[in-house]
């Protein structure tokens, strides 16, 4: 599930999924970090997505996290065909999250509620975690009406364990949140793809 339905104010109010680094939109990005999952859920505003991708609309638009994770859960059990055990919850501006950042979660949350990635300051990054889902549709439902509350409060109750980033390469906790993250952002990917090159 990738929450896709921010108001990017910090980047003028643009659609930030939308957004390209390197030619590929951030949304791109983060749904082939779970080319495998099924089904494959953004919860946003109408936007461009591939044809396996179901798009839903938070109750109320634009009402925050806790309402696109409700909104998410709900559709889910609609759509599945089959019991979902493990819910990958991402935000929709991860532009270096990568399968085997996501596989490495998976395995952490085996024994737990989830796991969370720890980005570099030590915060726990919330939409870049693996969750049990029972545990996670418990605690939204714990919360009562979603509107306006912050995702720690719902996810921050469960038991978690927290996975940190091998060094090297670009951090898959960077979110673009500004425009300062963007092109820093595009940097890191354009650097990432030289060096690749050079690997040959």
């Amino acid at each position: 599930m990738v929450l896709a339905g921010g108001q990017a104010r910090r980047l003028g109010g643009v659609h930030k999924p939308g957004l390209l680094i390197a030619g590929v939109s951030l949304l791109d990005r983060v749904l082939a970090a779970v080319a495998d999952a099924a089904p494959r859920l953004v919860v946003g505003p109408p936007q461009p997505a591939p044809a396996d991708v179901l798009v839903v609309r938070e109750n109320p638009p634009g009402g925050g996290p806790v309402a696109a994770l409700a909104a998410g859960l709900n559709a889910l059990v609609d759509v599945s065909q089959q019991p979902i055990t493990w819910l990958a919850l991402l935000a929709g501006d991860l532009p270096f999250l990568t399968p085997a950042v996501v596989s490495s979660l998976r395995a952490a949350a085996a024994s737990t509620d989830g796991a969370v990635l720890v980005d570099g300051s030590g915060r726990d990054q919330y939409l870049a975690g693996v969750y049990r889902l029972s545990s996670l549709a418990g605690a939204v439902s714990e919360q009562g009406t979603p509107g306006g509350a912050p995702l720690r409060r719902v996810i921050g109750r469960l038991s978690l364990a927290r996975v940190t980033a091998a060094p090297g390469g670009a951090p898959p906790w960077l979110d673009c949140d500004d425009a300062d993250d963007v092109r820093i952002a595009e940097t890191l990917a354009r650097e990432t793809s030289e060096s690749k090159e050079a690997d040959g």
